[in-house]
């Protein structure tokens, strides 16, 4: 059973403190920007959330078995999940009640052809972009997602109780993972299309699902390997080896590169067409000054620091190399999302400064919270699983 960490758990109580201090400070000074703040963070933090999902889900159907001894770490970060997911959700039913303006296609009057703020191009979609259908989507993406999650992490503690190799409640789970995998590869994108790609709502991106999804693995996946050192380092998960670290550090290698490539391709293929509804996307994020920096930095970061501090064998076992690459790549994800956001709904008066960082670490620390907590309910090993032995024993 894990203990929680007495510095660990006042840490994460002063950035709650911090967090909650900024959404106030926020909310009294420039309401719409405390709520982009909120939006951008909390879909930060929902990524990391349902990615652990996905990665227990994947595990069961590829019938994977070098995860299973740090299998509750990722259990234990999707039970975040929950709270993202509510928050998402007041977000959404405030924009629809005209609580907050994210979202330009709610506005009053603009598919009206009679309204004199009437948007051709916007009626164009409001078979899709409908206040009604907009909400039924949300509620059906998170009660599932949720759902899943909470059903992934009941059969795996069912498979502790159940004694044995626990192959009655893995192929219960697998039937789940199988389910979700399916629901996840239509929703993941759907949602960004919802969530984010509609606040510019001129644009579009044929590539959009998959870079948001690329997005999630890489700071999901980098969030799994940090938290599983930072357990390690604390006595926990001693079958723990250089060959799990080595796979997990791989995979965090590999997502950089496919984000990036994502990334060049949506980019790339934008300018070279030269479509005027594309390439203002580009254009806010480019020409104006308060997001030109980041918007090259993030760029930067996420590629070049991987790429070159991950490249050998050897630095994907070099552990404390691993965390500052992890940590790294996490902040510069954080900065693009950002600029997923704060362009299309702050256009020329974003800026990334102190209560936005304040509220990030208040995300951070009520994620840790939640996460530790978790962890502390259940036992940290699994005590029966098909694949427990062939975890424990993993040499690549």
């Amino acid at each position: 059973m894990y203990k929680q960490n007495n510095n660990l758990k006042t840490i994460s109580l002063i950035m709650i403190i911090i967090g909650l201090v900024s959404l106030l400070v926020a909310f009294l000074t420039d309401a719409h920007s405390a709520w982009v703040s909120l939006l951008f963070n909390n879909y930060f933090f929902m990524g990391i959330a349902l990615f652990a999902v996905f990665f227990v889900a994947l595990q069961h159907v590829a019938e994977a078995g070098w995860a299973t001894i740090f299998k509750r770490i990722p259990e234990a970060i999707m039970s975040f999940l929950p709270i993202t997911g509510l928050i998402m959700l007041v977000i959404v039913v405030a924009a629809a009640l005209h609580l907050n303006h994210i979202y330009h296609w709610m506005e009053p009057g603009i598919m009206d052809p009679n309204a004199p703020n009437y948007d051709k191009i916007i009626a164009g979609k409001e078979a899709y972009l409908n206040i009604p259908f907009f909400l039924i989507r949300s509620f059906i993406y998170v009660t599932i997602w949720i759902y899943c999650a909470k059903k992934l992490r009941d059969i795996s503690l069912q498979g502790d109780l159940e004694g044995g190799i626990g192959e009655k409640s893995y192929f219960k789970g697998l039937r789940v993972s199988g389910w979700f995998i399916v629901f996840f590869a239509v929703s993941s994108s759907t949602a960004s299309w919802d969530w984010i790609m509609s606040i510019d709502t001129h644009w579009f991106s044929t590539l959009f699902g998959w870079y948001i999804f690329s997005e999630w693995a890489t700071i999901g996946f980098a969030t799994i390997l940090l938290l599983t050192l930072l357990i390690n380092k604390q006595g926990y998960l001693p079958a723990l080896n250089d060959s799990h670290i080595h796979d997990l550090g791989k995979f965090v290698f590999a997502f950089s590169i496919v984000w990036t490539y994502m990334w060049f391709s949506q980019f790339m293929l934008i300018w070279y067409a030269n479509i005027p509804e594309e390439v203002t996307y580009f254009m806010q994020r480019i020409e104006q000054s308060n997001y030109r920096f980041l918007f090259w930095f993030s760029l930067i970061i996420n590629f070049l620091v991987p790429t070159i501090l991950l490249m050998s064998r050897d630095a994907k076992r070099n552990r404390d190399r691993l965390i500052l690459v992890c940590t790294i790549i996490l902040i510069g994800h954080w900065i693009n999302s950002y600029l997923l956001f704060a362009p299309g709904t702050l256009n020329d008066q974003g800026n990334l400064g102190l209560l936005e960082i304040g509220l990030g670490l208040g995300f951070v620390g009520l994620f840790l919270k939640v996460f530790f907590s978790s962890l502390s309910k259940r036992n940290i090993e699994l005590k029966s699983h098909p694949f427990l032995d062939e975890s424990k024993h993993l040499h690549t």
